[in-house]
């Protein structure tokens, strides 16, 4: 077999026996090779070894017959699938909320700022435009304010499990965001990050001067930073993997080896070649093939 297809329930106790025979069934409509199941996680994920079709055709062929049922699916190539670098956004990816976001809510900015930061993550203004807009008009906000969304922000379920269970696995990760490192340092270290890449504000005085340090980190800097991280480790493109959300993850996801849309975007699911819509960031280690056995839970 030289190819897999990854079954994925949001929870332990929603994929069954039932579900994995009729993606078989799909398999076997395709004329493909069909190997034995192999469960990652009992009742929860599950892998089903195949030769022959593409997996982009598996993939949307198992998708049809699962009929939308909340299973997360993704069929790749054996061949390098146990990634060696992983790239992700933090902003809805790593952590629940949009934290500049959150910071202008709690200045009493909050719809204009996050009207901007819809129409940039929709793909439907300019990242670099809408970062320089966003912060002039939240000029004059206190430093402060970061730590407060910083204390209250939400790791999303599975990151920290996901990032150290690769790390402990010789992957080198690197939180890439067009956040600020007020922010980013710490929830990099909080996650288990190795590195991370992000922008810098202008302060003085304790507060925002209106201004972003040039030059600004959006999509074009997430793809260089895989790009360049994987020839400063000798790494092949298909052993890279990068996850994000939104339209400023657009050039990371497609230049990864897999990129991953989590609750993605409609802009990132069409470039994306894989989607977690249900499953939480532990999905990351099983579409890598790793057991649950096998996941390093947080000291």
């Amino acid at each position: 077999m030289d190819a897999v297809v990854t079954l994925i329930g949001p929870r332990a106790g929603t994929l069954d026996a039932a579900i994995v025979a009729e993606a078989a069934r799909a398999l076997n409509a395709l004329g493909a090779e069909v190997g034995v199941v192999d469960w990652l996680a009992q009742d929860h994920a599950a892998d089903l070894p195949f030769s022959g079709p593409e997996p982009a055709t598996v993939q949307a062929a198992v998708r049809d017959a699962l009929g939308g049922r909340p299973i997360d699916i993704v069929a790749q190539p054996l061949h390098h699938r146990r990634k060696r670098l992983m790239l992700s956004d933090m902003d809805a990816t790593m952590v629940a909320e949009e934290t500049l976001d959150e910071v202008a809510a709690v200045a009493g900015l909050g719809e204009r700022i996050a009207a901007i930061t819809r129409r940039a993550m929709a793909g439907e203004m300019d990242f670099p435009a809408a970062l320089k807009e966003r912060i002039r008009i939240m000029s004059g906000v206190e430093e402060t304010l970061f730590q407060r969304v910083l204390d209250s922000a939400t790791v999303n379920p599975g990151a920290e499990v996901a990032i150290r269970t690769m790390v402990a696995n010789g992957c080198h990760t690197i939180l890439v965001t067009g956040g600020f490192d007020l922010i980013t340092r710490p929830l990099a270290e909080r996650i288990g990050f190795q590195e991370f890449r992000c922008n810098a504000l202008d302060i003085e005085d304790g507060r925002l001067t209106g201004r972003v340090a040039e030059p600004i980190f959006g999509r074009e800097g997430k793809a260089v930073t895989l790009s360049d991280a994987a020839t400063a480790r000798s790494i092949d493109r298909a052993e890279t993997m990068a996850v994000g959300d939104g339209a400023n993850d657009a050039e990371m996801i497609r230049a990864a080896g897999l990129g991953v849309a989590y609750r993605g975007k409609d802009v990132l699911r069409q470039v994306a070649a894989a989607w977690l819509d249900h499953a939480d960031l532990t999905g990351l280690l099983f579409v890598q093939g790793y057991r649950q056995d096998e996941f390093v839970r947080p000291a």
